[in-house]
């Protein structure tokens, strides 16, 4: 990875800045306080965002509301650009994040753009979630840091560097097989409860076969009684079915004598019913010769009616005269009522216009009243006249009904004497039908005598059809009984077949539970005895090995910067040991200077263990070192050269406000802050 350019907007002590960046050594020089830390700040923001527990404000540059970073980088032949914003509203927060890899700009979520950068820089997956660790032990941590890892915990110490190497997977295995060691143990217990009763559930599937076996030796002896009880039901069916049709036929007959009884009683009915129809017939025909009948009086009768119904028009002919002279005079009186209120009150005609004289207008109504006068009096008569029409129309019209009545009884009369020879021909026809039906119902009578001798000879079937009915009904009784003996046994050969099963499966995974209590019997075995130990001696033969490395590159590092008196090296906790002239010295009794080369030797010497473990991150042409000569001396500053010339890096970035490390260096960017404005 190497940095080509970083633009600051709003960034602490920078309003806009842009700096960019050289391949080779670099060196950031300035004041104390003129803003060179800020320009390390805004790379490590560019690339990680906020931190956690770090705070928007550290960033943001007070009073402002908005500011951000643009870095450009390149990895791999990659050009790649990154964007963050820094937004102020209740809160700082990241606003905006964009990446532009090879001119293919993104704009993505912050959790995104952090996980795409590891990936980037090829830094392994277990570090997205915890921090920049290895990002600060690689690439640039504050020299006060670095002091703070080397004096803190041991314990702690040892944790932190376990995961920046890579290798806390070994505890972490160890911790993961000691629950793993538990859910074995947990599981076994479980495994051995459930193939306790594994021996009885085998002995109780061998009991429970052989009584299997003698039920089914019992269902052959239960099928052979079954099939002897149908045999005896279906030969008392067949011999009682021979019986029911005797029986039927006996009911047959039964219904043939009650027919043969009703068809009797309806001839009597019908020859008494022919009989009284006969005495009728006799009497009408004795009436209808007693009768006098004439030809001429029709004709009389029809003459008579067609006179009154020619006088009957005349009258109605005079009533419409009448009744037309009765409108017309009703329209002349409509008219003159109409006349005498156009005249009574009419001062000007409406013609000529000219005024109308009073004579004249009495002239008029005179004449009107007059004629109204007069046609009273001829309505008067008119209506008698009228009246007297319809009086006479009525008397017609009764008279009329009167002689149509006389007319249609002489008809009646006259077809009724017509009737006389069918009604004779009807009384020959019923007296003979009744010799008929006489002989008929002694033929039947005789008929029914023998249907009754029959029905005597077929009753004795009636006792051996009860008997056979009561044995066929204990028969299927029996039947019924050995068919239920038959099911139940098949159930429970059934059921037993199903409950061995049942057991077999049971058995079936229960020795499959007991192999897996043997594999997790030889896992523990295996895991306590061999794997458990072999993991503890892999993590304790790379820690020696990392130790080892670590404390000979840390001891030629502080070799350079410090006097031969002191000679340094690393406990088992990766604790710097610093000892003179064989005595060990507490870190708290060293010089600054000498404190500040205890942390420096110890930081580029992790730096190049790191590089070495984890070969393929992106990063490792790349440091970055925070006022590394802070407290050394004349002679310490004069050793820096040959550290520096040491690194070999692809691009050096240092920050100090020493001015003699500026002949060290390939480029100088020299700091200012003015009015609180940080300039480079």
């Amino acid at each position: 990875m190497i940095i080509k350019n970083l633009k600051l907007n709003n960034i602490r002590s920078y309003t806009e800045e842009e700096i960019k960046f050289p391949k080779g050594s670099l060196l950031l020089s300035g004041d104390i306080g003129c803003g060179k830390t800020s320009i390390l700040l805004g790379i490590e923001f560019a690339l990680f965002g906020l931190q956690p527990g770090q705070r928007g404000n550290s960033l943001l540059r007070n009073g402002q509301t908005n500011g951000g970073v643009i870095m450009e980088f390149q990895v791999d032949n990659k050009e790649i650009i990154i964007e963050r914003t820094l937004k102020k509203a209740k809160t700082i927060s990241q606003d905006y994040c964009a990446i532009t890899i090879n001119d293919l700009k993104k704009e993505i979520s912050v959790t995104e753009l952090k996980s795409l950068v590891l990936e980037i820089l090829n830094y392994p997956k277990e570090f997205s979630k915890k921090q920049n660790l290895l990002y600060k032990f690689t690439v640039y941590t504050p020299q006060e840091e670095m002091k703070q890892i080397i004096l803190q915990d041991p314990e702690t110490r040892i944790n932190t560097l376990r995961h920046v190497f890579g290798i806390d997977k070994y505890k972490k295995m160890l911790e993961n097989l000691a629950i793993i060691n538990s859910k074995i143990r947990e599981q076994k217990r479980i495994n051995e409860a459930l193939t306790s009763n594994l021996e009885r559930d085998k002995s109780e599937v061998i009991s429970k076969e052989q009584i299997l076996g003698d039920r089914k030796i019992n269902l052959i002896s239960f099928e052979k009684n079954l099939f002897l009880k149908k045999e005896i039901k279906n030969n008392i069916e067949e011999e009682k079915s021979e019986i029911t049709k005797k029986v039927n036929e006996k009911t047959k007959l039964q219904q043939e004598i009650e027919k043969t009884k009703l068809v009797i009683s309806n001839k009597q009915e019908t020859i008494l019913n022919n009989e009284k129809i006969s005495n009728q017939l006799k009497i009408q025909i004795e009436e209808f010769r007693k009768m006098i009948f004439d030809e001429s009086q029709i004709i009389l009768i029809e003459e008579k009616i067609e006179k009154l119904k020619m006088e009957e028009d005349k009258m109605n002919h005079a009533k419409l005269n009448i009744l037309s002279q009765i409108n017309s005079i009703n329209f002349k009186d409509q008219e003159n009522e109409k006349l005498e209120k156009k005249f009574s009150n009419l001062e000007v005609c409406p013609t000529c216009l000219q005024g109308v004289d009073a004579i004249y207008r009495a002239n008029i109504l005179n004449k009107a009243h007059s004629e109204a006068s007069s046609n009273k009096k001829k309505l008067k008569i008119l209506e008698e006249e009228i009246t007297q029409i319809t009086n006479k129309i009525i008397e017609i019209k009764s008279n009329i009904s009167i002689e149509e009545k006389a007319l249609t009884d002489i008809k009646i009369l006259k077809m009724q004497l017509h009737e006389i020879n069918d009604k004779e021909k009807r009384l020959k026809d019923i007296d003979d039908a009744n010799l008929i039906l006489n002989k008929d119902i002694e033929f039947l009578k005789k008929h029914n005598e023998d249907l009754i001798q029959s029905v005597f000879e077929f009753g004795k079937y009636d006792g051996i059809f009860e008997t056979k009915s009561v044995e066929l009904v204990n028969s299927i009784r029996e039947e019924r009984i050995a068919e239920i003996q038959l099911a139940e046994l098949k159930k429970e050969i059934q059921m037993s077949s199903d409950q061995i099963q049942e057991l077999k499966i049971k058995i079936e995974k229960l020795e499959q539970i007991k192999n897996k209590l043997n594999h997790l019997i030889e896992l523990e075995d295996w895991l306590n005895r061999k794997f458990i130990p072999m993991v503890s001696v892999v993590e304790r033969n790379v820690m020696i090995r990392l130790k080892s490395e670590f404390s000979k590159l840390f001891e030629e590092w502080f070799g350079m910067l410090v006097s031969d008196s002191l000679n340094v090296r690393l406990d088992d906790k990766f604790t710097p040991i610093i000892e003179q002239y064989g005595y060990e010295i507490d870190y708290a009794y060293l010089s600054g200077g000498e404190r500040t080369a205890v942390a420096l030797a110890y930081r580029l010497a992790l730096n190049q263990i790191i590089n070495s473990i984890i070969g393929k991150i992106k990063t490792k042409d790349l440091v970055i070192l925070d006022e590394p000569t802070d407290g050394f001396s004349e002679q310490q500053l004069d050793k820096m050269r040959e550290v520096l010339e040491q690194l070999n890096m692809e691009q050096l970035i240092i920050v100090s406000h020493e001015q003699k490390i500026e002949g060290f260096v390939e480029n100088v960017y020299k700091v200012k802050k003015l009015n609180g404005i940080s300039i480079v």
